[in-house]
């Protein structure tokens, strides 16, 4: 699989960080998270709609009730989202795109 890239650092985002953001979450540990660490997180709430407006302690309950298996399959979900939102042009929203005139 190929890596996912953090836009704010040179290197990948690894399985492995967003292993241990995981972890931060659910030991409890996430008063310093770093920028890569909330984008982890933010993609974590777009790929799984169950977390998507907890606070971080519900997501770490969430995280871990998680059996191995989904939480590799979480781990890789997240991972593909963050290499495709790299991938994907950036466009302005709708209303904020300029609007043509009629002649």
């Amino acid at each position: 699989m190929k890596p996912a890239i953090d836009p704010g650092a040179a290197e990948p985002v690894s399985e492995m960080a967003i292993v241990d953001t995981f972890t931060k979450l659910i030991f409890i540990a996430y008063d310093s998270l770093s920028a890569r660490e909330e984008l982890i997180i933010q993609s974590l709430r777009t790929v799984d709609p169950r977390v998507a407006l907890d606070d971080y302690r519900g997501m770490g309950e969430y995280l871990r009730a998680l059996g191995v298996a989904e939480m590799i399959e979480l781990v890789s979900a997240v991972q593909t989202n963050l290499s495709a939102a790299l991938q994907a042009p950036m466009t302005a929203p709708a209303e904020l795109a300029p609007r043509r005139r009629a002649s």
